[in-house]
């Protein structure tokens, strides 16, 4: 007992020194920012994510960064990366939304039943953790309306037990097909921004195939398949092809 103590003892304080260092990085790194000095910032900023720290604040200050060194794609790249840990970000979305108008690439997505666009806004409005948090909720709140149904003699208090029973039921049910939905989404599908300045999408993933289409820094796409050092790709338009893993960066 004493030395399963000990290591949760030194686990927290351990993470308490990371996070103190992360922060002190961070404030070295807000001001070269500050100061203008852009690709020392990147770098500072980095450095807190290889020591696999990551926040909202830090991806961005990290895609301004970026952008203010005229670098669209890693700045896109960051951005998107904020949102995947809070899609509600305003500041994200602003930022991100200003810096894709500069992009050279402006794809029109293949129209969508409303119904779909409408479910996949849904599943992805929340992160991972808000999802769970919720079908917990109403999973609790099912357990203990079932609970007081009989600890209680009240017919009255019991009647509204009933109720909120079914409440909880149906929205742990609910939001539990949202919460696999949306973990499903995360695995199934993953996201890239091209970091390279332009290149042409390949037939195959070979350097001596056929070009397809060219795609320039900063456009972000479906990563569909992996082989030895190249993606598969789909765009937001339904064109399909092949990049090199150098040119692009994953969300």
């Amino acid at each position: 007992m004493r030395i399963i103590n000990f290591i949760i003892i030194l686990y927290i304080s351990l993470g308490s020194v990371f996070a103190n260092e992360a922060e002190s990085i961070m404030n070295e790194a807000n001001q070269l920012y500050q100061n203008e000095q852009y690709e020392e910032a990147i770098v500072k900023y980095n450095s807190i994510l290889e020591s696999e720290f990551e926040s909202v604040a830090l991806y961005y200050n990290l895609g301004n960064s970026y952008y203010r060194s005229a670098q669209i794609g890693f700045a896109i790249l960051n951005y998107e990366r904020g949102l995947k840990l809070d899609p509600s970000n305003e500041d994200l979305q602003y930022n991100l939304a200003i810096v894709k108008a500069r992009a050279v690439d402006k794809i029109k997505e293949v129209p969508k039943l409303f119904i779909v666009e409408w479910w996949e806004l849904l599943i992805s409005s929340l992160p991972t953790t808000m999802w769970q948090i919720i079908v917990l909720l109403f999973y609790l709140l099912l357990l203990g309306s079932i609970t007081l149904y009989f600890v209680t003699n009240s017919g009255i208090t019991q009647r509204l037990t009933i109720f909120s029973s079914l409440v909880g039921l149906t929205g742990a049910i609910f939001f539990a097909i949202i919460l696999f939905a949306h973990v499903q989404r995360e695995r199934a599908t993953d996201f890239g921004v091209l970091t390279t300045y332009t290149i042409s999408a390949k037939q195959s993933p070979n350097e001596s195939s056929d070009d397809l289409f060219v795609i320039h820094e900063g456009l972000k796409f479906a990563v569909q398949e992996e082989f030895g050092e190249w993606y598969k790709i789909k765009l937001s338009d339904g064109k399909v092809g092949w990049l090199p893993k150098k040119s692009l960066e994953l969300i």
